[in-house]
């Protein structure tokens, strides 16, 4: 059972559950942002279609998101820490497994339902641990916790190339199972936070607990009932929106540089400099966000907006460096809205619900996932033109922050305090109608 304090750290031991958190992002989301490494490799083996071989890595981002309800109800049962370690056990054996490359199905089964599942219950107890150990902190530490799975990425695409080379892309997979039983360690340290004792009262003699602090220290159980909540719905609807714009531009930048005639070298050196500006944007929105100027929510409807606008522009730039400057300006706004999207949930339903709600979230946000970069090769194909790509996901983006608007809107306006009737004015009211009772009779 998951145990829960009011007052976080902030503090002492809530920075070892934040480095545990950035090498778990790095073991997790960093690896699978790195699959596409092996795409020929596994596409040559099994000698298929490419539309074929792309199931491996959609049925891990598939399983991914719709594990994540899993992982926050076995989290809210269990705890954190285990949850972690399970998940850190699952990834690594989906990789073992992976790696006796018996068969294309043994591959969507291993590297797809395993490894994703694995990933799924690592990384989200990861964040959910964040969010509870700290408060004032929030922003920055889920931004530097987040920015594990850029700088991972930025090592594991040339070491991960080098493995490729040295041992096969069978031993590969073999050698990154066993990084990932790591996360094993990493879920070791997360240890749970203690709840705070119930306050006693006496009664002839006899210690008996509060009747408020027993429905509080009850067995606590995944919250479905906040999918009805005005604000948390609104939020989802951001979050397929946003995904659907989010997963097109990394897919479109390389091909639409190679299109413009630029050499592959220079091409992929795009995807570096976006993982830089992505580690960028994450840690200086985390630290903006920590100033509390502005309201979570208003800086993530006004950061996403702007992400949407430079993507709409993107298509303009027609030469190497240009196309440079507009993908600094995607990477870097694009880490600002990873950085606050998720703790912006504990603003919508207090940290008592984030956990179920993170669950939800994910779960409606893989729609938008799988949607978007199949719609936008469509596009790009009827169009005969990778611009179409980025028009889609500029407007997906910039609709999205219609709905954020709207959230921080209903938000703020339940905080207003609930207006009490006026004493004189009813006393007044009160008199008058006795005096008409009295006029009638």
């Amino acid at each position: 059972m998951e145990n829960y304090s009011t007052d976080p750290p902030d503090g002492g031991y809530s920075w070892v559950v934040l480095t545990s958190a950035f090498f778990i992002m790095g073991l997790t989301a960093a690896v699978l942002k790195n699959f596409g490494l092996f795409f020929l490799e596994i596409q040559r083996y099994y000698s298929v279609l490419a539309s074929t071989t792309s199931w491996v890595t959609s049925t891990t981002i598939a399983v991914f998101h719709l594990g994540a309800p899993l992982a926050s109800a076995l989290s809210i049962h269990l705890s954190q820490r285990a949850v972690i370690m399970i998940g850190g056990l699952l990834a690594a054996s989906g990789m073992v497994f992976a790696s006796l490359g018996l068969s294309l199905p043994w591959m969507y089964l291993s590297m797809g339902v395993l490894q994703g599942l694995g990933i799924s219950l690592s990384w989200i107890p990861a964040n959910s641990m964040v969010n509870h150990y700290f408060k004032r902190w929030r922003p920055i530490a889920y931004a530097i916790a987040s920015s594990g799975e850029c700088v991972f990425a930025m090592v594991f695409s040339p070491f991960f190339q080098w493995l490729i080379e040295s041992y096969s892309w069978q031993g590969s997979l073999l050698i990154i199972g066993g990084l990932q039983l790591n996360l094993c360690v990493c879920g070791a340290l997360m240890r749970p936070l203690q709840a705070k004792p119930p306050s006693q009262t006496s009664f002839k003699g006899k210690l008996v607990l509060d009747s408020k602090e027993q429905s509080r220290t009850s067995r606590v159980t995944f919250q479905w009932s906040l999918i009805q909540r005005p604000e948390l719905l609104l939020y989802i609807m951001f979050a397929i929106l946003a995904a659907a714009g989010f997963f097109i531009p990394p897919l479109f930048l390389v091909p639409y540089a190679n299109s413009l005639g630029m050499e592959q070298y220079w091409a992929a050196s795009i995807l570096s400099v976006l993982a830089l500006a992505d580690l960028l944007g994450r840690l200086a929105c985390g630290w903006l966000a920590n100033l509390r100027l502005v309201r979570n929510l208003q800086l993530l409807s006004m950061v996403v907006t702007v992400l949407g606008v430079v993507l709409l522009l993107l298509p303009i730039a027609q030469n190497y460096w240009a196309i440079l400057v507009f993908t600094v300006f995607y990477g870097f706004l694009f880490g600002c809205v990873v950085a606050i999207h998720v703790t912006s949930i504990v603003d919508i339903v207090g940290l008592e619900g984030f956990n179920s709600a993170l669950g939800l979230f994910m779960l409606f946000r893989s729609s938008g996932g799988f949607v978007g970069p199949p719609a936008a090769g469509w596009l790009v194909d009827w169009a005969n033109n990778f611009s179409a790509g980025f028009y889609l996901s500029g407007l997906c983006l910039v609709l999205s922050s219609v709905f954020v608007v709207l959230v921080d809107q209903l938000v703020e306006k339940k905080k207003l305090p609930v207006r009490q009737p006026d004493s004189c004015t009813d006393t007044t009211t009160d008199h008058l109608i006795n005096k008409a009772n009295h006029t009638d009779v």
